[in-house]
């Protein structure tokens, strides 16, 4: 196509359909199971902390005529849905636009479309349970399988994750062949972990049928909660369909103090990447200390769904206008 003809969308006519049906059955979905559909500021004071995820920076002139403050486009809703959340909110969700740096490909495009929902008072049981029933209901390819990322790293890698040395893992991958970042540093443990996870484990997850990861590493918790067992792992999860990641949740962290000791830990590695660091005070810190009940979040790629549910090899084969058409 030359450059005359860029003015036209990348999905076809089928695919916006198909797109526009399964948005349709999403809010069916949440409305069959009591949740409120909500919506949050795209563009906030307020960011989610992470050594890995590139939020876009705005200089926002103060209406009131205050000091002018940085404002960011939300890589993830999750804070907004926090706070109403302790305002008293139980069961809610949402369809939104979310945006991140550096991250275009195949599956990857810095604007997405994320579905995102939390509902009080579940434990990670009943939010695997939830994830897998939505994944059904939309996909239709079967209740979810969950698998342990310890038992998944035993079958795919042949070690387990939490408690192999650093050693064990840079053995294991020269072992099979891949070949490692150089950016990638021989202390980054959880850096080695997710290159195996990704290149052994994630390839064969869910090829019969959905499958849900589950009790990751203690330092990969991102805003999950640690479960003390022996060793300590993470109340998170992952679902994967035909080796793609679709949703990432959490049983979430509660402890207000704790997350400020992650975003500092977060912003630490961030430095130590090159990157700025991000805002560790947010109006979620204040909403966790005035009290946030115990409840499960999840956040799903709703681009990565459709095109799994086309068919399709990209996701621009299933948005309008990906990032080099925008």
């Amino acid at each position: 196509m030359n450059r005359h003809d860029d003015f036209r969308p990348t999905a076809g006519r089928e695919n916006l359909r198909l797109r526009a049906g399964l948005l349709r059955r999403t809010r069916e979905f949440f409305d069959r199971h009591g949740f409120l559909e909500v919506e949050t500021p795209i563009l906030s004071a307020d960011t989610v902390v992470d050594r890995h995820l590139d939020p876009f920076q705005l200089e926002v002139s103060d209406p009131s005529g205050g000091l002018q403050r940085p404002r960011w486009l939300q890589t993830s809703p999750e804070f907004a849905m926090k706070r109403l959340l302790a305002a008293g909110f139980e069961a809610i969700y949402q369809i939104t636009r979310v945006f991140r740096q550096g991250e275009q490909g195949p599956l990857h495009n810095p604007e997405f479309t994320m579905v995102e929902w939390y509902r009080a008072h579940d434990g990670l049981d009943e939010g695997m349970q939830l994830t897998g029933d939505l994944c059904d209901a939309l996909l239709q390819r079967g209740q979810a399988e969950r698998l342990t990322y310890a038992e998944a790293f035993r079958q795919y890698v042949g070690l387990d994750p939490h408690t192999a040395e650093t050693g064990e893992l840079l053995s294991a991958v020269h072992g099979h062949g891949i070949v490692a970042p150089e950016s990638l540093s021989p202390e980054d443990r959880d850096g080695w972990l997710d290159l195996l996870l990704v290149e052994r484990v994630q390839p064969n997850l869910g090829r019969t049928r959905p499958v849900i990861l589950y009790d990751y590493p203690a330092s990969q918790a991102a805003l999950a909660r640690i479960r003390p067992d022996d060793p300590p792992v993470a109340e998170r999860f992952e679902l994967y369909v035909s080796g793609v990641e679709l949703a990432n949740g959490f049983h979430e962290l509660l402890d207000p103090e704790e997350l400020l000791q992650r975003n500092a830990a977060a912003n630490a590695r961030r430095r130590a990447d090159g990157k700025p660091p991000l805002p560790e005070q947010s109006r979620l810190i204040a909403a966790m200390r005035s009290g946030l009940p115990a409840a499960v979040g999840v956040a799903l790629g709703f681009d990565r769904l459709v095109m799994l549910s086309a068919g399709a090899k990209s996701l621009a084969e299933v948005m309008a206008f990906p990032f080099d058409r925008a």
